[in-house]
């Protein structure tokens, strides 16, 4: 088939489908921003999409959908060369985030479409309102989300089809447009990330962690509230006193994935360690920043305990990947990660806001890691039968791909 990806930062959720359609012989090209520099085998069109500022004043709840219907136009515009030149895809495959799947069927009415739904932003039940130390709960609010999800609607209700990685996330989307989603895993690679008991990953100060050392470990693109930073910082001086010789390795960037950036100014990651620091052993708490993946594999490997937490939003790839690592995951009671995480069986679960009671689990499984082995193996097997890129997850995206193209 002739399948077209569409994704501003391609490869993104892509990574590993679109070179194994590639691999099989389909013709599979990408539709991405002009300033994205990632690489790929799949031949890359780049379009040039340099927005307007938008007056807030003047467009009011509707200023998102300006900015996305705006890249969507860029899109289809870029797309109307192709097909003067020839080119029509079979299936076109593309993330709604951004808007860019907005006009192709206008295009290539013939095309099938098939939109990564990731989440439907709503004033209720999800991240919105969920943290009130940095979140207004007013009806503003409420409003201002569910504004944000009219181009995730416009995508859907246009597509063929749509695919959701969980089934949480896919319960966001109201029940018309939850009727045309499948619910499919990105996938994580259940053999790489097999445990290496000769795994070993060096600190930033050149001192080296191996597999067997009392180490906790915190992953995030981004240090931040959405993904539960504040909380981590403010368990962690309890979690050091009581374990002296634990290692905190924490990585992540210090911009804004999701949510705001502080009002006062500065960084999140140093706003709660400012809070934090007079209490902690600075020497045992290293930030790395971001690392290559092969480094983060070794460190899933090194880590004892992994602690993730999130607001009810976007489930990280980091915490399924830790558990198909065998390394047992201290997850928030959340409903992204209790759809993953059962509390005792797989991993452990802590009410995202209970501060001591994420200091007295992380505390326990670092002190007895033998407690822990059954919970960890647990977690490898259910993430190979439900999670594993090859076995399952790439065969369930074909497949859906193939339906489509003949249907």
């Amino acid at each position: 088939m002739k399948l077209l990806f569409v994704h501003q930062n391609f490869p993104g959720q892509f990574l590993h489908l679109a070179p194994e359609m590639q691999r099989r012989g389909h013709d599979v090209r990408a539709i991405t921003d002009a300033v994205n520099h990632n690489t790929s085998p799949v031949p890359l069109l780049r379009y040039t999409f340099k927005p307007e500022p938008v007056d807030p004043k003047a467009t009011r709840l509707g200023r998102n959908f300006t900015t996305m219907s705006d890249r969507a136009v860029v899109v289809a515009r870029f797309a109307q060369k192709l097909r003067a030149e020839g080119y029509v895809p079979d299936v076109i495959y593309g993330h709604s985030g951004w808007g860019e799947t907005l006009f192709l069927k206008e295009v290539w009415p013939e095309a099938k479409l098939l939109v990564f739904a990731e989440f439907y932003y709503r004033g209720r039940g999800a991240d919105t309102g969920f943290d009130p130390e940095f979140q207004n709960s007013g009806f503003d609010q409420v409003m201002i989300a569910q504004s944000r999800a009219a181009h995730m609607t416009q995508a859907l209700v246009h597509a063929d089809r749509g695919i959701c990685p969980t089934e949480w996330q896919a319960s966001t989307h109201p029940p018309l447009l939850r009727s045309q989603i499948e619910v499919i895993f990105d996938g994580v690679d259940c053999d790489r990330l097999a445990p290496n008991p000769d795994a070993r990953f060096t600190l930033p100060d050149g001192r080296v962690l191996k597999r067997g050392d009392e180490v906790l470990t915190f992953v995030n693109r981004n240090l931040e509230p959405y993904r539960g930073y504040h909380v981590f910082m403010r368990a962690l001086p309890d979690v050091l006193a009581a374990r002296p010789d634990a290692q905190v390795v924490i990585v992540g960037g210090d911009d804004v994935s999701y949510g705001q950036a502080p009002k006062e100014g500065g960084k999140w990651k140093n706003i709660f360690l400012d809070e934090v620091k007079d209490r902690l052993d600075m020497s045992r708490v290293h930030f790395t920043g971001r690392v290559p993946y092969d480094q983060l594999v070794d460190l899933m490997h090194v880590s004892r305990v992994h602690a993730y937490l999130t607001y009810p939003f976007v489930l990280s790839w980091s915490m399924v990947e830790t558990l198909a690592a065998g390394t047992l995951v201290v997850g928030s009671n959340t409903a992204p990660v209790a759809e993953v995480i059962k509390d005792g069986v797989n991993g452990r679960l802590v009410d995202f806001f209970d501060i001591k009671g994420w200091s007295s689990v992380l505390t326990d499984a670092l002190a007895r890691p033998e407690a822990y082995l059954q919970i960890r193996e647990n977690a490898r097997v259910m993430a190979r039968e439900r999670y594993d890129l090859r076995s399952v997850c790439l065969p369930k995206q074909i497949d859906l791909l193939t339906r489509l193209e003949r249907s």
